[in-house]
This record gives C-alpha cells, structure tokens and sequence, in this order.
C-alpha cells in the first residue's frame, strides 16, 4: 500500500529543490562572470594594449617613485595633479613582476573585475528583501546577475578595465563600502523602509545583542573603503554627498510612508539609536582619508589644478554662455543611454552607446519604477548614486568632445544595476498581468512562478554571453588589430623600450629619443638597460641647448645612438628630425640600424666646443596684427642647412622643413593663438595645411606670454609625397582657435601672409 507525502513533507521538499535551484543558478552566474572577466580583462593583458598611454606611463613613474623611497599621498605634475592609490598598487606589482606592461595594467585590470562581483553582491543585497523584509532570492539574483553581467561585457568597462587607469579604483571601492553598510547595518538600529524593512534586514535573523559585537566590523570596513575613495580618481570628491544625501534620507522623515511614522512613535530618535554606528562608520572613514586631506589643507592648488582645468563654466570651454554649455553636456551625456557614446578610443570603441538600444530600454524603465518606489531605500540609493556620480562628468569639459565616460565611471553600477530593475520589473509587471487571466491560464502562471523566473534568468544569461562574444571579437579582432590601436598607445615607445633594454651596456654610449607635444613616461618605466636614454621635447626652440648641456655632463663619450620614428604623424614623431639635423650638424652619421617602427642613428665625433643652435640667424620681419600679436622674425631651414626666405626655397617631396618663428605680444592679450601653415599652388589652391597651437619653450600660450618680450616658436612642415613638381608659395594665418576667426595685418588688413617661395622639383 502506497503512501502520499503529507501537505508539510511536500511544503518542504519544494523548499529545498527551489533553494538548490536558486543555489545551482547562483553558482552558474558566479561561473560565467568568472570566465567573462577572465576573457575580456586578463586575457593578453601582458601585451595588449601594446603601449602606455601618456597617463599610463605617469602612473608607472609615480610608482617607480615609489620603489625609490619617495612616498606621497598625491603626486603633483605641472599645474595637475594624480591621486596616490594607483602609484601603490603598481609599485607593489612592479615589485613582484618587474617593469612591464602587466605589472602597470594588473592592479587596475583587478579592480575592474572586482567590481563586476561586488555589484553582483551588492543586487542581491539590495534586492533580496522585498518592502516587507520577507526573501525575494530570485529577484536579487536577476537584478545583480543583469548588472554585473552588462558590467563585465560591456566594451567601455573592458576597455577601461584593461588601461592603468585609476578610475577603475572609484566604482570598486563606492560599492563595496555601500555593500558593507547594507550587510552590516544593525536592524536593531531601527532606519526602516518605506513599509518596515529594515537597511540591515540581511542579518535578520540575529538578535540584537550578538547584532551589536557582530557587525561592528562590517561598518568599519565600509568607512575604510569610503576613506580610500579620495585616493583614488577626482570623481570621488563627490561621493561624500551620495552618503550624507542616502544618510539623511534614512535619518529624517523623508521617505518613510504613514505607517513606518507610527511604528517609531514615542521611540528614541533614528540619530540617537544609530549614533554608534554611525560614528564607527565617519570615524574610520576620516581616519583613513587624513593624509590627503592634509595635503589638500596645506596644498590646496592641488585640490583645485585639475577641477579648475575642467570646470564648464570656464570661459574657454562655455565661450560666454554657460547655460548652454551647461545643458549641451547634460545633453550628451544622456545620449550614451542608447544612441551615441563617447568618441574617445581609449574610453570607447568609436562612438557605440554605452547601453546598447536594448538595454537602454529597460535602463530608462528601471530608472522610472525606481523613481516611481523612490521612498523604498535601495531605489532611492540608486537614483541619488546615479545623479550625484554623473555630475563629474556633466561639470567637467576640455578640448576633446563630450559625452566623457571616465568621469562618469563612479555612476557605472548604479547604471547596469537599474538596468536590472528594469528587466525585473518589466517580468513581474507582465507576469502579474498573466496572473490576471482566466481561470486556466491564470493558474498556470500561479503554478509555474519559479520555473518562469529560472526561464527569465536563462534568457538574460544568454543574452549577456552572446554580448560577451560580441565584445571579445570587437576588442581582440576589430580594434586591437588595426593600426590606429597600436598609435594611440604609442606602442612605439615600447617596443623602443624592448629594443633598447636587450642592447649591449656601451660605456661611452647614449640614446636620444624624441616626443613632440606630450612626454610618454611609458619608456621611463619600461626602459630598464644600463646605457643612459635620454628622451627630449623637440618642439621647443630650447632643444639645441638641452641636447648640448646632457651631452656635455656625460663622460667619455664618443657616440649618439638617435631614435628616428617612422610614424610621422604621431605625437612623439613629430618633428624628430629638429634631433637628427642637430647631431647631424655637430657630429658625423656613422650608420643606422632599421626596426619594426623606428630606427636609430649612430653619431661619432660629436663636437662641444661651441654652442649648439639648429639655426645662425633669424631674419627680421615687421608684421603686426589686429589682435594685439607681432611676428617680427623667422628662420627656415631643411634638416642641418638653414636657408633664407628671401629667395625661393628649392625641395623634393616628402623634404621636412623647420620654421622658427620670432614673436611679440601687446599687453593685456587674452587669446591663446594658432597659426596655420598651408602651401599654395599656382592658382591658389590649398594642396597642404598644418595647424598647431603657439607655445613658447615653457609650453605657455600666447595668453601667457610676457608682453613685449621676443618668444620663438618652432614648427615642422613635410612636403606631401602627392604634390605635383612645380612653384608653391608658404602662407601663414594667425587665428583664434576658439572662435576660428582669424588676425588680419595692420594696414594690409589680410590674414594670409605669404612666408617663401618654394619650387617643388621632380623626386629622383
């Protein structure tokens, strides 16, 4: 005779294969994020990128400052300034690696993927409890399962996540601090949801004695992680008003519905009962965050040297009208939610959005149900973690175009994480409207809850892999594989460095290398040989005298090894042959030896004797313009030969020729000029143009140059490979490069001014 389980015995084993189930589902999710952050953060990450980006290589000699005893909370550069976090972290990697591409990427590669985990954490944390404080697993799981997911395919976050970049410290650090009060918070403390579930409901089970010597430790590691923020990226200095805007909406009545007001009356105050932990929480965050508050106390133009670069309303960036300004980067910056994204290649892959059209659909939906259940706590964190970490980037502008999404990198988890509200959302909305059907279907839906939810995550982990696929192909084939990857990382530094480090020491030995706008301190990292290597800006009239000062203080010497770039066009080839044509001028080529991307000229007998100058004379002009600047001196040349612009300047296409340029402001200028350098032909027609700013040799701009004082500038200009033999005059044009408006010469009342002749003859 067979036996039917009773009503209870049935009740339970349900329980139990629905919690294996939501176990085998956690697990899976685990897994997958694992293997994604895996694939798309760590794989080649020992050679690709193939160089260090400019900020990058700060980083790494800031961390060889490190290795050399120089502490510091904050490194100051020029008139910037770089968080300390990052020179650690790659100091101690550098320590245990060596001097590397994966010693300078591994700490922030980390940081990225432990983001992907601890949003994982933080969802379910924050939506594993319903308004009521009983257990919504599934729910918790979707919405951090759908934001850690997005998080770790998403093309921005693997770009990001595998450059030395220390934002990839501020969304690990804001939501881990945030996970740990959630988790720790005591419930006996009494901050309550809108309908009694309280922030600390994880550990509900507790009483309130063992709450009180159990979770202490939790609150003080969430004001440790809170602490480290300001050592981290910019973006953090405002993620105090996330916590104290989140804290006070929790503390004061704001929020709470009718009957959490009557379930506190006649109770001590929420301040009172919460003053313990809250003082754990603010104690240990200031005690970490000391030293660089004191440095900004004491160093406060470091506080404010970046920001003041950045902020919109400056009247470089707003160009009068700040308002405007204003809403036009709010503008942008919404646009990434589906329709364009940043244009920046080392924050983005073209201008892809970073919600793709899907995602942003259930993004701005989740965005809506979460304001709609604002006065629930974890959808009001979201949404003030979402507007206050946002304005980094709606306050901030330069020169390049927004939308900017390193600055709003700090908003990253609350973005994916209401993209998971949405999603889960829109499911419970339709199920409740199936639920509603005739008897039949409505059963079934009742019936078969659980396995439509499995269904949901199925569909959702499918989703994110198939993305994730996407994302590898996009990054390891489509980007890494062309050649504008390999430039904008300046992997010719570092193969210069490669190269060079597995040369022979030569005691009577020196390398020069070039750069033309911006240092790469990527070599000065990865540069590791005994040989001295000496890198020089050779955009500035200074660099003869540079040049001939180092060669001077080394001792024994009897040859230059010069480092020839091939590409022409980036910013640390530049001009390099100002560098070739000096040593070509004081000493005598003796061979060459060609690489992959550069080669290297050998220079001997290497004359000291006299003062190095790339020109003799300058020959005098009187142009004076409109706009309060006068060009009142020039001299050209091609390579070591200097040659005059009074008669026509005989040259081959593909000849580089140098241009310096003597100036004069008025007072009170205010305008940061550029000039354009363009050819002629016959008829009129414009067959070349070269526009660059005019910096004196401090790198200052016309704005800030001395009035009436004589400042040189010096410029490069290569004759196209195209142009057709023939005669061709060199025009200059002063211009604002705000505005685009161009100076006009006093009593002539033209822009153009016509600087040589020039006869391009047949190449040979």
């Amino acid at each position: 005779m067979s036996m039917s389980a009773s009503p209870s015995t049935s009740g339970a084993k349900s329980f139990r294969e629905k919690r294996s189930s939501h176990l085998i589902v956690l697990w899976a999710i685990l897994l997958t994020l694992t293997l994604a952050v895996f694939l798309l953060r760590f794989q080649r990450l020992s050679e690709l990128p193939p160089g260090l980006y400019f900020d990058e290589g700060i980083h790494g000699a800031d961390a060889l400052q490190v290795l050399r005893g120089e502490h510091r909370v904050f490194f100051a550069h020029e008139d910037d300034g770089l968080e300390g976090m990052i020179a650690y972290t790659i100091a101690l990697t550098t320590t245990f690696l060596g001097r590397t591409l994966l010693a300078v990427r591994l700490p922030t590669a980390l940081a990225s993927a432990g983001t992907v985990f601890v949003v994982f954490w933080l969802g379910q944390l924050l939506f594993g409890r319903d308004e009521r404080g009983q257990s919504t697993p599934w729910r918790g799981l979707i919405v951090g399962g759908v934001g850690a997911g997005l998080m770790a395919v998403s093309i921005g976050q693997t770009i990001i996540g595998r450059e030395a970049l220390r934002a990839n410290f501020l969304p690990l650090l804001l939501s881990l601090s945030l996970a740990l009060l959630w988790w720790g918070w005591p419930r006996s403390a009494g901050i309550s949801a809108s309908s009694g579930a309280h922030v600390g409901a994880a550990s509900a089970d507790r009483n309130a004695g063992s709450k009180r010597r159990s979770v202490w430790w939790r609150i003080a590691l969430a004001g440790v992680c809170a602490g480290l923020l300001p050592y981290s990226y910019i973006a953090a200095r405002f993620t105090p008003f996330l916590f104290l805007f989140f804290g006070l909406s929790l503390l004061l009545p704001i929020g709470r519905c009718e009957s959490d007001r009557k379930s506190i009356k006649g109770k001590s105050g929420p301040l009172k009962r919460n003053a313990k932990w809250i003082g754990i929480f603010l104690g240990t965050a200031a005690l970490v965050a000391t030293p660089i508050v004191l440095h900004f106390a004491l160093h406060p133009e470091d506080f404010f040297s970046r920001s003041g670069l950045l902020w919109i309303f400056h009247p470089t960036y707003s160009k009068g009208e700040p308002l405007r300004a204003f809403l036009e980067n709010i503008w942008v910056h919404l646009l990434v939610f589906g329709i364009r994204g940043d244009t920046n290649w080392q924050y983005n892959f073209g201008d892809r959005p970073m919600l793709g059209l899907g995602e942003a659909l259930f993004f701005w939906f989740g965005l809506c149900m979460a304001a709609w259940h604002w006065r629930r706590p974890a959808y009001r964190l979201l949404l003030l973690w979402l507007g206050i970490m946002i304005l980094p980037a709606v306050l901030a502008r330069d020169f390049t175009p927004p939308p900017n999404t390193l600055r709003m990198f700090g908003a990253g988890p609350a973005i994916y994480l209401l993209t998971g509200v949405g999603i889960w959302q829109a499911f419970h909305i339709l199920r409740k409207g199936c639920l509603a059907l005739p008897s039949h279907a409505g059963r079934f839906f009742r019936e078969s809850g659980f396995w439509l939810a499995l269904a949901l995550g199925a569909v959702v982990a499918v989703w994110i892999l198939v993305q994730g696929f996407s994302t590898h192909r996009t990054y390891f084939r489509e980007w890494a594989t062309t050649p504008k990857f390999h430039k904008d990382y300046y992997g010719e530094w570092a193969s210069a460095a490669d190269i060079l480090n597995t040369q022979p020491h030569a005691e009577d030995l020196v390398y020069l290398l070039p750069y033309r706008f911006i240092r790469n301190h990527g070599f000065e990292y990865l540069y590791q040989g005994e040989t001295p290597a000496l890198v020089f800006h050779v955009g500035t009239t200074e660099l003869a005298h540079n040049v001939e000062s180092a060669l001077s203080a080394v001792e024994n010497l009897s040859t230059v090894g010069v480092v020839d770039w091939d590409d022409e066009q980036s910013w640390s080839g530049d001009g390099d042959e100002n560098l070739v044509a000096l040593l070509d001028k004081y000493g005598k080529i003796s061979e060459s030896e060609e690489f992959d991307r550069f080669r290297i000229h050998f220079f001997t007998d290497i004359s000291l004797d006299r003062p190095w100058s790339l020109h003799e004379h300058v020959e005098p002009l009187s142009v004076h313009y409109d706009g309060g600047i006068s060009l009142i001196g020039l001299a050209l040349g091609r390579g070591k030969t200097q040659l005059s612009a009074l008669r026509p300047l005989i040259l081959e296409s593909d000849d580089s020729l140098w241009l310096l340029l003597h100036w004069k402001t008025a007072p009170g200028l205010e305008i940061n000029y550029a000039i354009s350098l363009r050819l002629h032909n016959a008829e009129g027609a414009i067959v070349y143009q070269k526009d660059v700013n005019l910096l004196s040799k401090e790198d200052t701009t016309t704005g800030g140059w001395t009035p009436e004082e004589p400042v040189d500038t010096i410029s490069n200009m290569t004759v196209p490979t195209d142009i057709a033999p023939g005669d061709y005059e060199l025009r200059l044009i002063v211009y604002d490069p705000r505005t685009l408006k161009p100076t006009v010469e006093l009593g002539v009342w033209e822009a153009e001014l016509t600087l040589a002749q020039l006869r391009v003859a047949a190449t040979r």
